[in-house]
């Protein structure tokens, strides 16, 4: 007979069960819960990453590291990440500066759902269909270039398309919405009687913000910061609709898919794709390291 058998009654009832067990190592039915996404994690990041790892690292022809060494030997390609952070992170830094004042005049107002909606609305659009009605509004034949020669405010049409600007310009449209609204929610989340009680202290508007609200916001619009920046530094559709893509607004997506789907060579697809997820990274750590300097706490002050 086994020992637990022999054992006395009292022993065997005063044995905690397997449930009790695995709970007081932090497993239980609410850690269950944690399986699905971990499962979409696994199934749609961390499975691709590696594959498209492996991937760059076996070329045509070459070493394990021709891909890369391929990318930073040719001016054509390596170009393209200059190009891409010129376009990603002034649209990115405008949006930002357009966002914040936005988010704190709407946030007193009443009407506050509708004006979001509107404001919102671009991102129901598409990017697609966005570059297509840019083409039609900003092209040398669009409303705006027509509506300036007819007033007498130019005599040829500004060339906004096909170049740098047009895809400015839309990344601006597409992205405003995104940063936008965290902004707002982080801008919604500070408690007013904070502000409340600096203005009864003798605080201007200026001083309330920078002793007040930026510090709180600083942790929300350096994650704002980054995911607009990510969002934007991804352009395709809008620098190949509206820009040049063999010229200044070659960007690092377009490398790539031209490497795997017009070449043929996929590992070097891959590689340029592993190279431009490292910039995002880089930037994302850059802005998160100078988060740190201006403050430490909490993501962001929260009413109540």
């Amino acid at each position: 007979m086994s020992r637990a058998a022999l054992a006395p009654p009292s022993a065997r009832a005063a044995r905690p069960s397997l449930r009790l067990r695995l709970a007081a190592r932090g497993i239980d039915g609410t850690t269950l819960l944690v399986l699905p996404g971990l499962a979409a994690v696994l199934a749609l990041f961390v499975y691709p990453f590696l594959y498209g790892l492996v991937d760059s690292l076996t070329p045509l022809e070459g070493a394990w590291y021709e891909n890369y060494r391929r990318f930073f030997s040719d001016p054509f390609l390596y170009d393209t990440i200059g190009a891409t952070l010129w376009l990603a992170l002034p649209v990115t830094i405008v949006n930002l500066a357009l966002a914040v004042p936005i988010a704190f005049r709407v946030r007193l107002m009443r009407r506050q759902r509708l004006l979001t909606t509107l404001l919102v609305l671009p991102i129901t659009l598409g990017t697609v269909l966005v570059a297509e009605g840019l083409l039609n509004f900003l092209g040398p034949r669009g409303w705006f270039n027509q509506s300036l020669m007819l007033i007498g405010l130019i005599d040829a049409p500004l060339r906004l398309t096909n170049n740098y600007w047009g895809v400015f310009a839309s990344l601006l449209i597409t992205g405003f919405p995104f940063a936008f609204l965290l902004t707002l929610s982080y801008v919604s989340g500070i408690d007013p009687a904070i502000e409340q009680a600096a203005a009864t202290l003798g605080a201007n508007a200026r001083r309330r913000f920078t002793r007040i609200f930026l510090p709180l916001l600083v942790p929300g619009l350096a994650v704002t910061f980054c995911l607009a920046f990510v969002q934007a530094f991804a352009v395709f559709p809008s620098a190949v609709l509206l820009g040049a893509p063999a010229g200044p607004t070659r960007v690092i997506s377009i490398a790539a898919y031209s490497a795997a789907f017009e070449q043929y060579d996929h590992s070097l697809g891959s590689a340029i794709a592993i190279i431009m997820g490292l910039v995002q990274l880089a930037v994302v750590l850059l802005v998160l390291g100078v988060r740190g300097l201006f403050y430490r706490g909490p993501a962001g002050g929260t009413k109540g």
